[in-house]
């Protein structure tokens, strides 16, 4: 049977979504029954902002410059984490190259966090607002503006709570399925862009292979199954292609890794009393690490030789850590970027790293204890775990079971793309920064 050509294309962005998972899905693989399907190979860093801005672009980090989860600006001797714009993806999108195109082709993107103030159409992603007494005040980012009250008073406000920490759950991906339909029946953008992260929480939390894990494969497949049904009648006679990637595949670990306390052990890592505890002494630092899942930044002040030496010679060996990149060594994974790490730590596939630099818990600074994915100068995914008897983040690092971000040697690590049109995909096998000239190439055939 031959397909009438689409007219537009949805792409499902799915972190943790794995080949073997498709098995207990029959949403999607109903969505995709008479399309393509390829495996697909994440770029190191394997990690969410550097994949979504591979997948956007088609380039690699250093080109766009999105080289973690977070950045660290010498200048200003700061770090920023899950905070960060638009403008930091310094390579066109999807949506500018659409918008270049005559007729101008519209899109809409839904949820990724380096989305606020992209050229899409139309956006949706989460932006509370932080008032100076404390208070967090759920809110969205929305374009245009007024979209987010229309749709909170349809829906709700976001559930911010359960996207992530330990609440995280599906409600947070229902309602972006909710949403994203709604924004469908209004402006019918051409490419619809959307995140679907429920798969993160548990593989994280139990393990990518635990029963908890195997119930959210089955949720967001319901989920899935919600979001065609809206989707196909939001778009109505215009058949969409529908393309499902996995952002990147989250496996088991058994060990973890502290980078900051070896640093701190070796002396080139200074630590400053405060009220609440010792917190990182960025100006103080010789060499301090941003880590990141699988993988750390290892910042050097002045980018002093010797210095980087001393972390090559203290990494080099260590129980957990499969490589140790210096200087023009970043190149080996396109990170040779002036945002990257001196040095950079890459985990081994059973390992990950936190960014603990405290010798006893007794003086770990306050927001360690808090769900704060702002002020920690690092990705902390103890924060999906809480002890319930004093409502606080525990400062075990060996309760997580999942992790990812180290490069795909193995095709556990692999994950997968579909496409619900034959010929969509080109090849059998494709990496993520591929999935750009697939976008443009399905809306182009349209």
């Amino acid at each position: 049977m031959v397909s009438r050509m689409s007219s537009s294309v949805i792409f499902l962005s799915i972190p943790g979504l794995r080949e073997r998972d498709l098995s207990v899905m029959p949403r999607l693989r109903g969505l995709m029954a008479q399309g393509d399907q390829a495996s697909l190979t994440s770029s190191f860093p394997c990690v969410t902002w550097p994949v979504q801005a591979n997948m956007l672009t088609g380039r690699l980090p250093a080109e766009h410059g999105v080289v973690a989860n977070g950045f660290y600006w010498r200048e200003e001797r700061r770090v920023e984490m899950w905070t960060a714009g638009n403008d930091k993806i310094a390579a066109p999108q999807i949506w500018d190259l659409l918008h270049q195109q005559t007729p101008r082709r519209t899109s809409a993107v839904w949820f990724p966090m380096l989305s606020k103030g992209c050229g899409a159409d139309y956006v949706c992603m989460p932006a509370p607002v932080h008032h100076p007494d404390g208070v967090e005040e759920l809110w969205c980012y929305t374009q245009p503006r007024e979209l987010y009250g229309e749709l909170r008073d349809r829906w709700g406000h976001f559930p911010l709570p359960h996207f992530w920490g330990p609440l995280a759950g599906i409600q947070s991906t229902e309602w972006i399925a909710r949403s994203a339909v709604d924004a469908a029946g209004r402006f019918r953008p051409d490419f619809f862009y959307l995140y679907l992260p429920h798969l993160e929480y548990a593989a994280q939390r139990t393990g990518p292979d635990s029963p908890p894990a195997q119930a959210a494969v089955a949720e967001l497949d319901a989920v899935i199954g919600t979001l065609g049904d809206g989707l196909a009648a939001a778009y109505d006679e215009a058949e969409p292609t529908w393309i499902a990637a996995s952002e990147y595949v989250i496996t088991p670990v058994s060990h973890v890794t502290y980078p900051n306390r070896v640093l701190r052990q070796a002396g080139l890592l200074q630590v400053r009393e405060e009220a609440d505890g010792e917190h990182l002494d960025l100006e103080g630092s010789r060499a301090w690490a941003l880590a990141d899942h699988q993988f750390s930044h290892v910042f050097v002040r002045d980018a002093d030789s010797g210095t980087q030496q001393r972390v090559v010679e203290l990494f080099r060996n260590a129980d957990g850590i499969a490589e140790v990149l210096a200087g023009d060594q970043r190149a080996r994974y396109r990170l040779d970027h002036p945002r990257s790490g001196e040095v950079i730590l890459i985990s081994a596939a059973h390992s990950w790293q936190a960014y603990y630099w405290w010798l006893d818990d007794r003086h770990a600074p306050g927001f360690a204890r808090t769900v704060d994915i702002h002020r920690k100068p690092g990705y902390d995914p103890v924060e999906l775990h809480v002890d319930m008897a004093s409502r606080t983040i525990p400062l075990d690092a060996t309760l997580v079971r999942g992790s990812h971000g180290a490069p795909v040697q193995s095709d556990q690590q692999r994950g997968v793309i579909l496409a619900s049109r034959a010929g969509v995909l080109p090849r059998p096998a494709l990496a993520d920064v591929d999935a750009c000239g697939v976008v443009l190439r399905a809306l182009q055939e349209a």
